[in-house]
């Protein structure tokens, strides 16, 4: 609904839910007023209870942002950003987002762009990138979009 999937529906459902990103094109229907000044959006669907329950409370698409300052690591617990919360509306406790001892969850998602057909280029490597690579090359045949 508000981007164009141009890629099949089992690929969507071999990512999402998880710790992917998916960057497709806009469609005209999601508000002008997020990302502005491209033409393309990030889609996520998290795998967190909590989170895919707000979703669904919403009747439309959530614009979030990470609760951690630009290149530091993830947050994984409302604690962990605590210094953020003043200058935060509100904050929810949905609990730990990631195994709170692992690196890799402290990486962020993996970020791909699949908005050129055929093909995939990785904006953030995250935590998810060699199982996402291998889903996109080795079962659909996407090549990496020579930078």
């Amino acid at each position: 609904r508000y981007c164009r999937v141009n890629v099949p529906d089992e690929l969507l459902r071999d990512l999402l839910p998880g710790p992917v990103t998916l960057v497709l094109e806009r469609s005209e229907e999601l508000n002008k007023d997020l990302n502005p000044f491209t033409s393309l959006v990030g889609v996520r669907i998290p795998d967190h209870p909590f989170m895919r329950d707000l979703a669904r409370a919403c009747p439309g698409p959530l614009a979030l942002t990470s609760a951690n300052i630009s290149s530091q690591g993830s947050t994984l617990t409302v604690l962990e950003f605590q210094d953020l919360w003043p200058q935060l509306s509100l904050v929810i406790d949905g609990g730990p987002i990631g195994d709170i001892q692992s690196p890799e969850c402290r990486l962020g998602s993996t970020v791909v762009d699949l908005s050129v057909s055929g093909k995939f280029s990785i904006i953030r490597p995250g935590c998810a990138l060699t199982p996402t690579v291998e889903i996109l090359t080795k079962k659909y045949g996407l090549v990496p979009e020579s930078s």
